[in-house]
């Protein structure tokens, strides 16, 4: 966050640099803002009042708009050569990576660093091609115009038929971008709200348009996000290290971008970028307000999703776009209606039906939903009214919203948003009479089983088969206390363990040959119980081994030397009492590579273990004393 408000005197040039002998101007956003409030007093007090409106806005609404807004677009193709005319297919993938860019869906977002995917956002805006003009007739949402300008700049010519240009489309009731080529290397423009009625939009050069499936022409910025920048500036989001050339004191107005000296150009990743003593994270230069290549900026944040969602606010300055039938053929203004009357049923622990009455116009309605915290929306489709979800968490609040789909592919707005909460997860108390093995509860392998230990003294037994798949691993988790979980082979006998402290998940993985039906005990260690909370156990088996791995168990009563080795290992441990212990190593794959059965005496114990025949590479040893097991990793090197 830059401590300072952007100055309204403050000029800002997009910084220039070197790329296949042209010098490269990614935005000029900040020049024409400078312009704008040179030109026009009034432009200055309207930026002004909209930044504390949204201020404002979001310190009242910190829960968000919580509904999804839909943006009609017109692309104004204003060329002079063929290559300048670009194709269709282009035009509808940009506007493909304006949706998933502005829905986080986008695919490469996983190359954020994790630091700053925790704070990506939904903006949870849409946008859709025109299908009606401002006059009311039918409209594909490309207007192409031929001119005899050979090249635009940052001056607005493009926006006016007597220059050149275009004319803009209503701006209440679209999103106005224009495609040209734009001269002197500049990549786009756009003017932020609260400027003139006749010039508000975005302007990109003809050969950033495009995507991943239908690429631009220019190298490194060929993928679209100059447009999502640019409507970035469109939605009041100014760029992230706040236009103070390469000082630390400007601001973005967001809190959750961290200081930034600069922009960014190129693709950094992964290096951590540090300034204005922004460590250890760095610069988030993942994010589509700076100046990195297209492949490189993936993100918008919390913060400045926020600052979009208060321009539809009421009140806003761009709040009259959710009125706009834009997206709507012609003589269909009336007939795609939102869904009313929502409401939930059958709502259990991880289920629900959602409901809503039928709008007239709609074959079909999309459905999205998420838990009240969250801001990323799960989408389903439905051809009723009603819509059945499963997978939902328990003891945890939804929203819930619906949207018409009409004849021809349009669509409606979002309905307001409905909310129900599930109810705790109900399990039962499933305590034998007697605690016994012989009694143990029939599982079925891979799902999900609930139940309590209900007293001090309950234990729970359960039972299932490996036949077909010898290959065993049991996971409990969700744990509400401290439980312990063991795994007894079909003669009755323990072979695993875990005892992991506190509410830890507990895990074995226990690759064998022997089929049959294994066991397994669940019970509270000292007595540790929870009438009220159910844990989470579940068994399953594979033809292949389970990759074992290190639990994390206490490993100070097992120490290795030397480690690496190389033909001999020496173990050292502690026993709790005199009697067997048992040694199995495995490797990385979860074969197991030999296994020894030792006398130990209470106390400290030593034996060597023959790595002759062990290959290079990291395994794992296990050690089973009574119901402890202990494992810990060595490596093998030569």
């Amino acid at each position: 966050m830059k401590q300072s408000v952007l100055s309204a005197v403050a000029l800002m040039l997009c910084m220039h640099f070197a790329m296949a002998q042209e010098s490269i101007n990614r935005c000029a956003a900040t020049e024409v803002d400078q312009r704008l409030r040179l030109e026009d007093p009034n432009y200055s007090i309207n930026r002004d009042q909209i930044e504390q409106f949204t201020q404002n806005w979001i310190a009242a609404h910190p829960e968000g708009l919580r509904t999804v807004v839909t943006i009609p677009v017109v692309f104004h193709v204003v060329y002079n050569t063929t290559s300048e005319n670009i194709s269709d297919a282009r035009i509808m993938e940009q506007l493909n990576v304006l949706n998933n860019d502005y829905r986080k869906l986008n695919s490469d977002f996983s190359s954020a660093r994790a630091v700053f995917q925790a704070v990506a956002a939904d903006c949870e805006i849409n946008f859709c091609l025109a299908q009606q003009d401002p006059s009311g007739n039918a409209t594909t949402g490309i207007v192409r115009v031929s001119t005899t300008k050979t090249s635009f700049s940052s001056n607005d010519d493009v926006k006016k038929t007597s220059k050149g240009g275009d004319d803009i489309w209503n701006r209440d009731s679209y999103l106005n971008i224009w495609i040209c080529d734009l001269g002197s290397g500049l990549l786009g423009y756009a003017q932020f709200p609260g400027g003139s009625a006749t010039t508000d939009g975005v302007v990109v050069d003809y050969a950033t348009v495009g995507g991943p499936n239908a690429p631009g022409t220019m190298n490194s910025y060929d993928l679209g996000r100059s447009a999502t920048h640019e409507v970035g500036h469109w939605l009041n989001c100014y760029h992230i290290w706040g236009d103070d050339g390469n000082g630390c004191n400007g601001s973005d107005q967001v809190s959750d971008t961290p200081n930034q000296a600069d922009e960014t150009y190129g693709c950094p990743l992964p290096t951590i970028r540090i300034s204005c003593t922004n460590g250890p994270d760095g610069d988030m230069y993942e994010n589509y307000m700076d100046y990195t290549d297209d492949a490189c900026m993936v993100m918008f944040s919390a913060g400045q999703k926020s600052r979009m969602q208060a321009l539809f606010a009421q009140g806003g300055s761009r709040a009259a776009m959710l009125n706009s039938i834009g997206c709507t053929a012609p003589g269909g203004g009336g007939t795609c209606n939102t869904p009313t009357g929502l409401f939930s049923t059958g709502v259990t622990s991880s289920s629900a039906t959602l409901n809503w009455g039928a709008a007239v116009g709609a074959i079909s309605y999309n459905v999205e939903y998420k838990l009240s915290s969250s801001g990323t929306w799960t989408a389903t489709t439905s051809t009723t009214t009603s819509k059945s979800i499963t997978g939902l968490t328990a003891n945890a609040s939804y929203d819930f919203h619906v949207q018409s789909v009409c004849s021809g592919g349009t669509t409606s707005s979002f309905s307001t948003v409905a909310n129900f909460s599930t109810p705790p997860a109900t399990c039962s108390d499933i305590l034998e009479p007697n605690n016994s093995k012989s009694a143990a509860k029939g599982i079925s392998t891979g799902v999900d089983n609930k139940a309590l230990i209900a007293t001090s003294s309950d234990v729970d037994f359960y039972s299932f088969s490996n036949v077909g798949a010898p290959n065993i691993k049991v996971s409990m988790t969700t744990l509400p206390a401290n439980y312990n979980l063991t795994l007894f082979n079909p003669s009755g006998t323990s072979v695993a363990t875990s005892k992991n402290s506190g509410t830890t998940d507990e895990l074995i993985t226990y690759n064998t040959a022997v089929t049959g039906t294994y066991k397994v005990k669940v019970n509270g260690a000292s007595g540790a119980f929870d009438a009220s909370n159910c844990y989470t156990l579940r068994a399953d088996v594979s033809s292949s081994p389970w990759r074992v791995v290190e639990q994390s168990l206490d490993l100070s009563s097992i120490t290795l030397a030397p480690n690496p080795a190389q033909s001999r290992i020496q173990v050292s441990y502690n026993s709790d009492e005199d009697g067997a212990v048992r040694f199995n190593v495995y490797n990385m794959m979860g074969q197991l590579m030999t296994t020894m059965t030792t006398a130990a005496a209470e106390g400290s114990n030593t034996m060597d273990l023959d790595l002759s025949s062990f290959r290079n590479g990291f395994y794992l040893i296990e050690m089973v004393n009574g119901d402890n097991v202990v494992r810990s990793k060595f490596e093998v090197a030569r």
